[in-house]
């Protein structure tokens, strides 16, 4: 009979896990990360995990933060989703992101825009340049009929059921998933409109981005709905995140076009309405 059979061993069973250090789980207290990036302070770090393959995290980050994605192998696929973590309803726009800053490519300096017009994050760093504004993430369905299965706890999750028990644990229901965006498995639009698969830009890429108002981060590494290989393929992806400074109005992304400094002085504007 299995040790797990009554109460008393099933509790002596998981209270033997203690201690147990996996390569795909959070480092908590995000400081006890055995390797800060480079020119950070340990004390700094506010979050520090691993998300493996086909998994989900979420996080409650602080104006100002510095959130470091990286692609160990070149197989992960972030598909990120943004919202302002003081009024929820206030979240990723990525039509907009895309429309208003004449620019449907992610990429170093890129305002990520919420639907209010104001800044919810900025690319600031970008090794590989292979990112997607344009697909989405993947859906139960389209997952199903490729690979057989798309729910989260199966072997082939799509994007859309993380995203779901991600929100949920922030009171978010599926109504408040808008179109997400996704890094480190690139896009491109064809001289006949139509959308090119571009693949990884190969291992141990990172993309930084930094947080201009307090935000609730989701982040589903799943394989990219065009990705053509057979097989469902999703690596493992490295998520840092440490305290940092917003934008100033001497910063490059404020002034990279007149759109940005229109959405930047957008925010400004919200949180100097805010103060006290």
């Amino acid at each position: 009979m299995s040790t797990t059979a009554t109460t008393h061993g099933a509790r002596e069973h998981a209270r033997a896990q203690a201690g147990t250090v996996v390569d795909t789980m959070p480092t908590i207290p995000a400081h006890t990360h055995p390797a800060p990036p480079a020119g950070v302070a340990a004390a700094d770090l506010t979050w520090a995990e691993t998300v493996a393959g086909g998994g989900y995290t979420h996080k409650v980050l602080a104006r100002g933060t510095r959130l470091r994605l990286t692609d160990p192998t070149g197989d992960a696929c972030a598909h990120l989703l943004l919202y302002n973590a003081d009024a929820p309803w206030e979240r990723l726009n990525v039509a907009d992101t895309v429309k208003v800053q004449w620019n449907a490519y992610l990429g170093t300096s890129v305002a990520l825009l919420s639907d209010q017009a104001r800044v919810l994050a900025t690319v600031v760093a970008d090794s590989g340049g292979r990112h997607d504004a344009l697909c989405g993430t993947s859906t139960v369905d389209g997952n199903t009929e490729r690979y057989g299965d798309g729910a989260p706890q199966g072997p082939s999750p799509a994007g859309l059921a993380l995203f779901t028990l991600a929100a949920a644990k922030h009171g978010l229901t599926p109504r408040d998933l808008p179109p997400s965006l996704s890094f480190f498995q690139g896009v491109r639009v064809g001289g006949d409109g139509a959308l090119e698969f571009t693949g990884s830009a190969g291992p141990g890429h990172t993309v930084e981005l930094r947080t201009e108002l307090p935000v609730v981060v989701l982040i589903a590494n799943v394989a990219h709905p065009l990705d053509p290989r057979p097989d469902y393929v999703s690596g493992p992806l490295e998520v840092l995140a440490w305290r940092d400074h917003p934008a100033t109005p001497d910063s490059p992304e404020w002034t990279h076009t007149p759109e940005a400094r229109r959405a930047f002085e957008n925010t400004a504007d919200y949180l100097t309405a805010r103060e006290l």
